[in-house]
């Protein structure tokens, strides 16, 4: 199938999700399979991840991708900033020839509200909950959000209650804007934009820092 949404946010950075029916075999006419990935459908959510990254940018250097050993997919010179998230069926990106990104994909579930208490404080618990949506696509979106800005940090080792707030949320119908703060080694102003749409929640962020 192809992509489900598309954005280009700006003349440098391109969001696209990928809601992936395909099989192994099409990605694969695209795609090198780089990893010892055994699960087959995790395989596919690989595959996917790195055939939308080439659909956004045609000529994405795939070949060049090494991971971090925070597991981070990065390119080494950065020619590319990117991020990429699975969830289900599913595969979201973001590339940037210029700025840092993360991306962040999700699928409401119970988990994700009985652990609340893990990555939201209660003065964020009443934001997200204060939001127009049902609460359980709320705790969903604000995991999103700050998972998004985890991938976008990229080194690791970051407590989700301390070091990524949520100070005020926006809302626009099924779209979202969050004004947020970093404060893992200093305080760095994020703005993280979400959106729901096909029952998942996709969060996203760009920083020129």
């Amino acid at each position: 199938m192809p992509l489900v949404y598309q954005q280009n946010i700006n003349e440098n950075t391109k969001l696209g999700v990928w809601h992936i029916t395909e099989d192994e075999p099409f990605f694969l006419q695209k795609v090198v399979l780089q990893n010892e990935i055994t699960h087959p459908h995790k395989r596919l959510q690989h595959l996917a991840g790195r055939y939308v990254l080439q659909a956004l940018f045609p000529g994405f250097p795939l070949e060049l991708i090494r991971v971090a050993d925070t597991r981070k997919p990065f390119l080494p010179g950065e020619k590319y900033h990117f991020s990429i998230s699975h969830c289900s069926d599913y595969a979201a990106v973001i590339v940037s020839t210029k700025s840092r990104v993360g991306v962040d994909i999700e699928l409401p579930q119970e988990k994700i509200e009985r652990i609340k208490y893990k990555y939201l404080t209660e003065p964020e618990m009443q934001l997200v909950l204060d939001l127009p949506v049902v609460p359980l696509d709320a705790l969903t979106m604000a995991w999103s959000i700050k998972e998004a800005m985890f991938k976008w940090y990229g080194n690791g080792k970051v407590d989700f209650r301390q070091h990524m707030v949520i100070r005020k949320i926006a809302a626009s119908d099924f779209a979202f804007s969050a004004d947020c703060i970093f404060t893992k080694e200093e305080d760095w102003p994020v703005k993280v934009h979400a959106l729901m749409f096909n029952g998942i929640s996709l969060a996203f962020l760009i920083t020129d820092f």
